[in-house]
């Protein structure tokens, strides 16, 4: 009897590989949510942060190509620039071969904001682990480095 309760209890736990990806995109996305949420004390909207992201990522383009980058218009993205610019946080310079256009570049001070809202998205999410119980710090440890093996397949 008791070999067939667990049996049960086990096959009740299996779960298809759809239903595991859906559980996955659920809990990676609200997770993803939720840190993203964590900022420090600050007037950069998550808009201006992203854009600003992409520049220090990708690293100096034209205003054209950070618009196309964010999957915004180019007014749009004009305005972020602007606030972004006024905050010291991006540079423009000329472009060195099309002088109607320029190239936006991060500053040492935009760098510097990125790396705080990191700081502050990694003390949120350290605070967090901290709660777990030993075990489930072990398994989300072993779950991280599944989850790097299949980003990077």
């Amino acid at each position: 009897m008791l070999t067939i309760v667990t049996e049960r209890a086990v096959m009740a736990k299996r779960v298809s590989s759809a239903q595991l990806a859906g559980m996955l995109r659920d809990a990676l996305t609200r997770l993803n949510r939720r840190v993203r949420q964590t900022r420090p004390v600050g007037d950069l909207t998550a808009t201006q942060l992203s854009a600003l992201a992409s520049l220090d990522l990708a690293g100096a383009m034209t205003p054209r190509e950070l618009a196309d980058a964010e999957r915004v218009r180019p007014p749009t993205m004009t305005r972020i620039v602007a606030r972004l610019e006024e905050r010291g946080l991006v540079q423009r310079t000329p472009h060195p071969t099309d002088r109607r256009q320029v190239i936006l570049a991060v500053t040492s001070a935009g760098r510097e904001m990125l790396a705080q809202f990191e700081r502050a998205r990694e003390q949120w999410l350290a605070r967090r682990l901290a709660e777990l119980t030993a075990e489930e710090r072990d398994t989300v440890r072993r779950a991280a480095e599944i989850l790097r093996r299949v980003a990077e397949a």
